[in-house]
């Protein structure tokens, strides 16, 4: 589980823009049927732009670049999932927080790249934590926590229109379920094997739910509040 800590850089005039959207942030009962206000905010379209490519992204890293290099290697989507993705039509944009050093972003930002790039119209870009921060503040992981992967999902106005924060919805909520109830050992290791026998269905699934939700003017955004 990664969670920021990165707080130097953050532009003032972005954190105060951003911190409006957090004023329906609430706890999610249920991530199948949680929703989000929808806001739309140009600051994010800037940050969306100034973020990086996910090749470009890979070619940077140093943490664990062996797994990303494999993970993205790897990386599949299945046919059918791309096929709904298609059918959504339109413009949007996944804007990621993410850093290299996390385990979470390495499982899962490699498969929203592959289903990116099999998508017209579906663009992701990578922005890190020191200028991300704002939208991780925003959009808190269930028990509160800002985290990466921090996933947004935008439409070609800038809507928010949508967020996956930490994990996948499968993982997720049994996580925050045991949470404090068993060791950090044994949580990682759950989670481990979770990423290493599901190979990102759960993230992609999720993915393609939240671009239907958010074209059905249903927002989904399962996160949690400070």
């Amino acid at each position: 589980m990664c969670h920021s800590r990165l707080r130097a850089g953050v532009i003032a005039g972005l954190s105060a823009a951003l911190v409006a959207l957090a004023s329906t942030p609430a706890r999610a009962a249920s991530s199948r049927s949680a929703g989000c206000a929808v806001a739309a905010d140009s600051t994010l379209l800037a940050l969306f732009s100034s973020g990086q490519s996910f090749p470009d992204f890979l070619a940077a890293a140093k943490a664990r670049r062996e797994g990303w290099l494999k993970m993205a290697d790897s990386a599949r989507v299945d046919d059918a999932l791309v096929a709904r993705a298609k059918a959504v039509g339109g413009t949007w944009h996944l804007l990621v927080v993410a850093i290299d050093a996390c385990g979470d972003s390495m499982n899962n930002v490699p498969y929203l790249a592959k289903l990116s790039e099999s998508v017209p119209g579906l663009d992701l870009r990578i922005v890190l934590p020191v200028n991300g921060r704002p939208v991780q503040d925003t959009h808190r992981s269930l028990d509160g926590r800002t985290a990466t992967p921090t996933v947004v999902l935008l439409d070609s106005k800038g809507n928010d229109v949508g967020c996956i924060v930490e994990l996948p919805r499968e993982i997720r909520d049994w996580a925050h379920g045991v949470r404090g109830t068993v060791s950090s050992d044994s949580l990682h290791a759950g989670i481990r094997r979770f990423y290493a026998a599901n190979r990102g269905v759960a993230i992609t699934t999720e993915a393609v739910e939240m671009l239907e939700a958010a074209k059905a003017g249903s927002p989904r955004c399962s996160r949690g509040q400070r």
